[in-house]
């Protein structure tokens, strides 16, 4: 069974770019049967594109994790 786009949780415009956007969204079954649903971020360089040029999935059990290490990602920018 293919992964299943759940919903789209919020997106919002990707700075440096003409009309990009970073999109969070759930996804459900990523890996097929079994597998644990997932928080998806997707890297659109086109805000009218229907797939991402980047994406990654983040189980539930590491979004604290993930959280705390992006706030010390943007403290050393």
């Amino acid at each position: 069974m293919a992964s299943i786009l759940s919903k789209i949780v919020g997106s919002c415009p990707l700075n440096g770019t003409e009309s990009g956007k970073i999109e969070i969204a759930i996804i459900e079954k990523p890996y097929g049967e079994g597998s644990e649903n997932v928080a998806s971020i997707g890297i659109f360089l086109n805000r009218d594109s229907h797939s991402p040029y980047w994406k990654v999935h983040i189980p539930k059990s590491n979004i604290d994790e993930v959280i705390e290490i992006l706030k010390k990602a943007k403290e050393e920018l």
